[in-house]
């Protein structure tokens, strides 16, 4: 296998690391996510190596390492511009709480490292001279389209109850379906769900909502119920005709997609502002999700038949010009009887009026509060 999807530089990188440990008499291998992507024509952003090697072996080996995950064998190489994690086979005990193993075991074969991975398609290798080891036949499955467990699925999450959001996030981004015997794992399962740090899950969902297809994540994840256990408000019937357009919003315009999921679960503004410091979200994330929130509030309190330019004007120099771009664009995506009366009109004339604006801050006025004062004759107050 030639890397075509990966940056050369990288690539050749990674291959001097492997180069380095077969010359000591270890076994090397690229793995997972990087095999997956090369083989489904994906960009490759890293290269993870698996190899016989300890890793007290690994750090001799390599003048720049760093531990950062030394008590589950992995080590990472620096090897140029580029750092590469490298892991030794093995094999996992009891899991803790539905997400880490209680302990490891250190192997010197490659399929027993193979069979503890999540999904079939992660659980693929590839050697220097682009040998391809797939036990599990995970390249079969990728031309397939098919997300399948290594194994027992219900073993596969409950080892990692996270997993069955990366499996549903995984169907999302490639357009993938689930393997029956895989989703039924996942359906039996997912009270485990309930055990996963916040933080991960929301870290599985921002790459869903920013993927090619949110809508087929988002009606996968109501059919299974899994954020259910999640304490997100988020059910079967909130995918709705308010969410079948989400694909239309850029992929680049997360706040905006996250507004319209918010919106779907009929949360105000506060409402999300908190769900989403529970999910620890960035502060801006959130700040630009609720500030939609309680921009789309406030038109909704709009009348057609009062000012509504002048109305709009003042929610400009109140939310900004981002956000009232970002509005429009949420509005534009929102089933008729899901926006206010004003939004037509706002629709076809909301950006004309906004370039129609001279200033949008107080410090773009060319006269200040003190030449107010000299041209009133009063005395200066909170009337300024």
């Amino acid at each position: 296998m030639k890397w075509k999807q990966a940056d050369a530089g990288m690539a050749g990188c990674a291959e001097q690391v492997l180069s380095v440990l077969e010359a000591h008499g270890h076994e090397a291998y690229w793995v997972g996510g990087c095999v997956r992507d090369e083989l489904m024509g994906r960009p490759v952003n890293d290269m993870d190596i698996t190899t016989s090697a300890r890793p007290d072996e690994v750090t001799r080996l390599f003048e720049r390492t760093v531990p950062t995950g030394i008590e589950h064998g992995t080590v990472t190489v620096l090897v140029g511009n580029y750092a590469f994690e490298v892991t030794t086979y093995r094999v996992e005990g009891s899991y803790e709480n539905h997400r880490r193993p209680a302990e490891v075991a250190f192997v010197r074969n490659l399929s027993e490292d193979l069979r503890r991975r999540d999904f079939t398609m992660n659980a693929i290798a590839c050697d220097r001279q682009g040998r391809i080891v797939d036990p599990y036949h995970g390249e079969n499955d990728i031309r397939k389209g098919i997300i399948r467990c290594v194994g027992e699925a219900r073993i596969r999450f409950q080892e990692d109850a996270l997993r069955m959001v990366r499996c549903i996030r995984f169907a999302s981004v490639f357009g993938y379906r689930i393997a029956f015997n895989t989703w039924k794992g996942l359906l039996l399962e997912r009270e485990g769900i309930q055990y996963i740090a916040l933080e991960r899950i929301r870290a599985e969902l921002d790459k869903m909502m920013e993927g090619p297809n949110p809508y087929l994540g988002l009606s996968l994840l109501g059919r299974s119920r899994l954020l259910e256990k999640a304490r997100v408000p988020f059910t079967s019937s909130t995918v709705d005709a308010s969410l079948s357009r989400i694909g239309d919003i850029p992929s680049k315009e997360t706040a905006v997609r996250w507004a319209l999921l918010m919106l779907a679960c009929g949360l105000t503004g506060q409402d999300a502002g908190n769900l989403m410091r529970q999910y620890t979200f960035s502060n801006d994330a959130r700040e630009k999700v609720e500030a939609l929130l309680f921009l789309d509030e406030e038109v909704k309190g709009l009348s057609r038949e009062t000012h509504l330019r002048e109305q709009w004007v003042g929610l400009v120099l109140k939310y900004g010009k981002e956000s009232i771009r970002r509005w429009l664009l949420l509005c534009s995506v929102l089933p008729q009887e899901n926006r206010g009366t004003a939004a037509d009109e706002l629709l076809a004339r909301g950006l004309e009026w906004m370039d129609e604006m001279r200033i949008f801050h107080l410090h773009e006025l060319q006269i200040g509060g003190s030449d107010l004062i000299a041209i009133s004759g009063k005395r200066g107050g909170p009337w300024v």
